[in-house]
């Protein structure tokens, strides 16, 4: 493996130990704060700190990039909306399970969109990861008690979780197919600043509508949040996964992206005293045996 290769990876690996801290820094701040109006802080937060050493590229993209990066933004805003609207109505952990099967999908786009198989060993890895995050989902209920759950009580929460799902596996293989035709730092900030823009219109539409209304306070905790998310869990992570990821195929990406219940769950028992149950632990040696797998026999 080459050092770009490797470097890239290491990148994509800090961002899911990045985004396993944000799970319980987000649970606490919406004791304070509705979900979209802590998105839309987020994003408007992230687009202003990247605005100095960002704004630039905008002016040297032509027509067709933006388009691409539109379509790249919009997926973007869409994983995060579905994903957060519908927590409202179904459980964290039905969520967890139902975001994680974008293990699943990322390689069925890949096929599709760009006309690559995944290896032989990325798809075992696929499987274990797809095990992995049920176990780790399960809560120890039972042995598939998450599957249970899922298949006998599925909400409109939990659909929308699955739009979000799909929409991230999309995200990934569309990053693959336009990241090497553009400016790293314009198709970041373009995809953040049209997040936060799409949010903010959101905000508005979902108080009026019922589904959520504006909830507001600015308290530690709250502040502390949108602070670690938007700069290291946004701005950062967004730059290392624009920048790194080409030099990955999305299959092994995702598959690098299936560690990120495992720190969640991680820092969640340190910080909140949740606790991981044994089905928990053999799926966190499931989804890192399948990381394995894909690194040392997968050819991609």
């Amino acid at each position: 493996m080459s050092f770009s290769k490797a470097k890239a990876q290491a990148g994509l690996f800090s961002n899911t130990l990045i985004w396993g801290g944000t799970f319980t820094i987000i649970k606490q701040a919406l004791g304070e704060l509705s979900p979209m109006a802590f998105v839309s802080s987020r994003f408007l937060l992230a687009s202003l700190v990247m605005l100095p050493f960002f704004a630039s590229p905008l002016f040297k993209a032509g027509k067709k990039q933006y388009i691409q990066a539109s379509v790249l933004g919009i997926l973007l805003y869409l994983g995060y909306i579905t994903q957060t609207v519908g927590l409202l109505t179904t459980t964290a952990t039905k969520s967890a399970f139902i975001t994680g099967t974008f293990v699943v999908f990322t390689p069925l786009f890949q096929t599709m969109l760009e006309k690559r198989m995944p290896s032989f060993a990325n798809i075992l890895a696929i499987v274990l990861a797809g095990f992995g995050i049920v176990f780790l989902s399960s809560k120890g209920a039972s042995f598939f008690g998450i599957l249970q759950e899922v298949r006998t009580n599925f909400s409109v929460g939990d659909f929308l979780t699955l739009i979000c799902a799909v929409t991230y596996a999309l995200y990934i293989v569309y990053l693959d197919m336009i990241s090497d035709s553009m400016d790293y730092r314009f198709l970041t900030y373009w995809q953040i600043l049209l997040t936060a823009i799409l949010s903010i219109l959101t905000l508005p539409l979902l108080h009026f509508t019922g589904i959520e209304p504006i909830r507001f306070s600015f308290q530690p905790i709250s502040i502390g949040a949108i602070l670690y998310t938007a700069i290291f869990a946004t701005v950062l992570t967004t730059i290392v996964q624009t920048k790194f990821q080409r030099a990955v195929s999305p299959t092994r990406a995702s598959l690098i992206f299936s560690m990120e219940p495992i720190f969640a769950a991680i820092f969640a028992f340190f910080i909140l005293g949740e606790k991981i149950s044994p089905f928990g632990y053999l799926g966190s040696v499931f989804i890192f045996s399948a990381v394995l797998i894909s690194e040392f026999f997968s050819k991609e």
